[in-house]
């Protein structure tokens, strides 16, 4: 099996095992959420685009970064807060997130955007023609709306 298998499936399982702990049946305790991430290459031009489900989440609390061969999401969506408020029903979930992405091509860490629509984050990463060089790259979320 090829290295890049090996750690994509690595990569896999500790997202599945970070994921089974935040669920409240098996943690007992709801701590902050995992927001559902869709990611995707194009050809034309190359580039992968990581879309995020963010509804709630003020786009000024998303920090995205690329270092060590991942893009990491994380944030914080706030409960609100209502006067004498009294739940009949509470499923949605609030608090801190982090998601890490493995990268499995080299991005243009220069030309990578983000935008927030409609609870969406759109987050743009170029392939890069050559291997990346420098440190970690932090990149701005641009609200849409």
């Amino acid at each position: 099996m090829a290295r890049r298998d090996i750690e994509g499936l690595q990569g896999e399982i500790e997202e599945l095992f970070a994921g089974l702990w935040q669920m409240p049946r098996f943690s007992g305790v709801r701590n902050g959420f995992r927001p559902a991430v869709d990611c995707f290459f194009t050809d034309d031009p190359p580039q992968l685009v990581v879309v995020v489900e963010l509804a709630g989440v003020d786009p000024d609390s998303i920090e995205l970064s690329v270092e060590e061969a991942a893009l990491t999401i994380s944030g914080g969506r706030g409960r609100p807060r209502v006067p004498g408020q009294v739940y009949q029903q509470a499923e949605i979930e609030y608090g801190r997130f982090e998601r890490r992405i493995p990268l499995e091509q080299d991005i243009d860490t220069a030309a990578a955007s983000a935008a927030y629509e409609a609870g969406m984050l759109r987050i743009t990463l170029p392939v890069a023609r050559r291997a990346p060089t420098g440190p970690a790259v932090v990149i701005v979320v641009r609200r849409t709306t």
